[in-house]
């Protein structure tokens, strides 16, 4: 017989982790499976084993709640997250309800058996799961390939072309010269992790500056914090200060912009060499957080630069060739090794088809209730962190949400829930308000946004925990339904 689980929660990353703990705790009689397409649990902390891979938030808002980030290591690397994601799903039981190796390759929900009917890969095999309530935690991009332009001349370079997701753990750039094309928070993280671990020289190459700013990767704070205060108490201390200090920072960069460009500006010239053309380089001409601004800890980037073991190469490149990189300006970069550090792929659901009653449907046709669930989707959520804060502070909001609901649910004797529809009056906006290239390339495949509440992203963790956390489930737009069985509806239609 095909199983039947209450709640299927698919991918084993931060947003499943903290899916299943909250579903834990507002739901227990509830039993649910975490579908994990890999072999290991952590998402993208499982994923990228590039030198260097850490966060580009602070730790007390990227880890949870539930679990205090008890250091003051601010900004951790890689390995450190996954095992403090791996300690979360195990002293809470989580790990017993993933199985791996499961990628859900489509979800049909059926009207006739009010369900999600999950077509499921397991190992080679196609098995079924269907499932009440279907919870999509699988982040938003593609794990199977980046995304890497076409670049002219590719194939007579004589050294070797790389990306980041897929990096080779037996690459040797020991004494090498690196050229890393990008300026997004990989490059930022890849250049001083590879010149500290070996690396001749690595060159930034970049078509358009990027906004960065410095930070220390310590929080003495936390330190002083967690030497006297029992832990709970210094973990909410620690977390509240780093919540209000990244909103007012986020708030600071949208309404006075050239106040943090001149701050950003600041920190990066104490670091570079005097006379360094920051403007060229550094100065982007958009609005900071029109794309996301990245870190440097420690401004290691730009320590880097002044010590002259990395520099940055603003231009267009014009074809690879044997030996490096030719530019349209006329220079010409030799290199050993070239790392393609050009973005992401966006994919929504894990890539799986969605459909219903067996018609496949188009999320891009969907508006996003609360940045949470779906138009016309009965039974379904989704976990979209934050783009401008740490992306669990939004998981977990997201996540004491749909348990809520859930309860509610059950408390009323409902079984269905869907967001309708939006009205005419509602205009469609995009999904994320970030102009990054891996957005822009992916608004055709993203769920469309709302010009006014209820469908309307903020982005701002303080009202969302007024309107997430503490606002009305059954807020006039949520429409419950409680489904008649089979035999009921047969029983009712013979009486007729």
């Amino acid at each position: 017989m095909t199983e039947f689980v209450d709640v299927v929660i698919v991918g084993a990353g931060i947003s499943g982790i903290s899916a299943a703990w909250h579903l834990q705790q507002q739901n227990p009689d509830k039993n649910y499976l975490i579908l994990e397409r890999r072999e290991k649990l952590g998402g993208t902390w499982d994923l990228f084993k590039y030198p260097g891979i850490r966060s580009d938030s602070d730790m007390y808002t990227l880890g949870f709640h539930f679990k205090p980030w008890a250091t003051d290591q601010m900004i951790a690397d890689g390995p450190s997250i996954w095992n403090y994601l791996n300690e979360a799903a195990v002293e809470n039981g989580i790990d017993k309800h993933i199985r791996y190796g499961h990628k859900v390759l489509a979800a049909n929900w059926s009207d006739e058996h009010n369900r999600w009917e999950l077509t499921v890969d397991r190992g080679g095999e196609q098995i079924q799961i269907n499932t009440g309530f279907l919870w999509a935690c699988s982040g938003y991009y593609n794990y199977d390939e980046g995304f890497s332009p076409e670049f002219p001349g590719a194939e007579d370079f004589g050294g070797t072309i790389v990306h980041p997701q897929h990096w080779p753990e037996d690459l040797d750039y020991q004494g090498k010269k690196v050229v890393v094309i990008g300026s997004g928070a990989t490059a930022i993280t890849l250049i001083p992790a590879l010149i500290d671990s070996g690396a001749g020289h690595v060159t930034m190459l970049q078509r358009t500056p990027t906004y960065i700013g410095s930070l220390p990767d310590k929080d003495p704070f936390a330190a002083r914090a967690y030497r006297l205060l029992p832990e709970k108490t210094a973990y909410t201390a620690v977390r509240w200060k780093a919540i209000l200090q990244a909103t007012a920072q986020y708030q600071l960069a949208r309404t006075l912009p050239n106040v943090f460009r001149k701050a950003l500006r600041t920190m990066a010239e104490r670091r570079l060499p005097e006379g360094y053309d920051y403007d060229r380089h550094f100065s982007p001409s958009y609005k900071p957080w029109d794309q996301r601004v990245c870190l440097a800890p420690n401004g290691d980037l730009f320590k880097a630069i002044r010590k002259g073991k990395a520099d940055v190469v603003t231009d267009v490149i014009e074809r690879f060739t044997a030996d490096g990189i030719q530019l349209k300006s006329g220079e010409h970069l030799k290199a050993d090794i070239i790392v393609t550090a050009t973005g992401l792929n966006v994919q929504f659901f894990g890539g799986a088809e969605v459909l219903r009653n067996g018609t496949p449907l188009n999320l891009a046709d969907t508006v996003a209730y609360r940045g949470l669930m779906l138009s016309g989707l009965p039974n379904v959520a989704f976990t979209f962190g934050y783009t401008n804060a740490s992306w669990t502070l939004k998981a977990d909001l997201t996540s004491e949400y749909v348990s809520r609901l859930l309860h509610y649910m059950d408390v009323k004797g409902y079984d269905t829930v869907v967001a309708p529809e939006p009205g005419g009056d509602v205009e469609r906006q995009p999904f994320v308000d970030l102009t990054s290239g891996y957005i822009k390339r992916a608004l055709d495949k993203l769920p469309k946004s709302g010009s006014k509440s209820p469908w309307r992203l903020k982005q701002n963790y303080l009202i969302d925990l007024r309107v997430i956390r503490n606002g009305k489930l059954d807020d006039g737009t949520l429409e419950f339904g409680k489904h008649r069985s089979l035999v009921e509806a047969s029983a009712a239609d013979s009486t007729t």
